[in-house]
């Protein structure tokens, strides 16, 4: 039996809590009742989430036990710290358990109580520079899905906190359980934790249908002619009005974005399997590894080699202490 702790504050985002679907059914596909779950509170009683929902749990005090410990984020922790009463409880608590964990601006929090003190860390990417000005001993990371460092545990904003609770399910239950967590919820992908947090699709942000549209052509079509004038035929425009239309809503010339998405794509597939470098440069456009390498020098700072060394889980054993 594991017993994961949630430790909620008044404010705080009621999507920590839709994590705790994927411990339900992981208990579900483990065929047993392998974690237990509770809500915790300063005081106990209800606690009212930012949504203005409440949900009960129970008070906080010494005799509190759980192998792991999730700290819920609120909506702005610089102007709602945490109390002295709860990080008192996490300085005592933290180094017994097993892993604690902050999601989203949870982080906050384990950096007040000093449990992130040179250890890298991550939080939503609105709050980064935050976290980092006002905790400088912590190491940010603020590009990456969820970040774990030793028994500490920290996740981007928002979703990626379903992707750290699906890792933490590896890690106790193994692949094949926490694979078929992910296909009973749904998930798109399970997103590892080096994934970054930028969406190239996302932040390209067109508005008309016809740069929507080459651009899903160009995801699609990653390991083949992708220059302007392919682009500008699949939405049956000349080469001179797509370049113009595109960087007038995108903000930048197809031939950048076409990179940003081959970059994308190319990443995950380093991150999610082990294909040789090789093979993911040529399905995903690049003319070679030494091309690919390039490209995620000049685009994330790192190589490839860097990315696939740092999406490797961490090697512990499955006993759930």
């Amino acid at each position: 039996m594991h017993r994961v702790g949630y430790v909620l504050a008044p404010g705080f985002q009621v999507m920590a809590l839709a994590t705790q679907t994927v411990f339900e059914f992981a208990n579900r596909a483990a065929q047993q009742d392998f974690y237990v779950l509770e809500n915790y509170a300063e005081s106990g009683g209800e606690v009212r989430s930012s949504l203005g929902l409440s949900v009960g749990a129970r008070a906080l005090h010494a005799r509190c036990v759980a192998q792991t410990w999730i700290v819920a984020g609120v909506n702005d922790p610089v102007a709602v710290p945490a109390t002295a009463a709860v990080l008192h409880f996490l300085r005592r608590a933290g180094p017994r358990a097993r892993r604690v964990a902050g999601i989203c601006t949870g982080a906050f929090v384990l950096a007040q109580a000093g449990l992130l003190d040179g250890r890298r860390a991550t939080t939503h990417w609105a709050f980064a520079q935050d976290l980092r000005r006002l905790h400088p001993e912590v190491r940010v990371d603020d590009d990456r899905i969820h970040v774990v460092d030793g028994p500490v545990w920290t996740s981007a904003g928002m979703t990626a906190g379903l992707d750290l609770a699906l890792a933490m399910v590896e890690q106790d239950l193994g692949p094949e359980v926490a694979r078929s967590v992910a296909h009973k919820l749904v998930m798109h992908q399970r997103r590892s934790g080096g994934q970054s947090q930028h969406s190239e699709l996302l932040a390209l942000a067109p508005t008309s249908d016809r740069v929507q549209k080459a651009l899903q052509y160009a995801r699609q079509h990653l390991g083949q002619d992708l220059s302007v004038q392919a682009l500008a035929e699949a939405v049956h425009l000349s080469p001179r009005q797509f370049s113009r239309v595109f960087t007038q809503e995108t903000g930048t010339s197809p031939a950048k974005a076409v990179e940003g998405l081959r970059l994308e794509a190319a990443r995950l597939l380093i991150e999610q399997g082990r294909q040789p470098l090789e093979t993911i440069a040529r399905d995903t456009g690049f003319r070679d590894r030494r091309h690919m390498r390039e490209a995620f020098v000049r685009g994330f700072g790192t190589t490839p080699q860097a990315v696939r060394r740092d999406a490797r889980p961490p090697r512990t054993d499955r006993a759930g202490r």
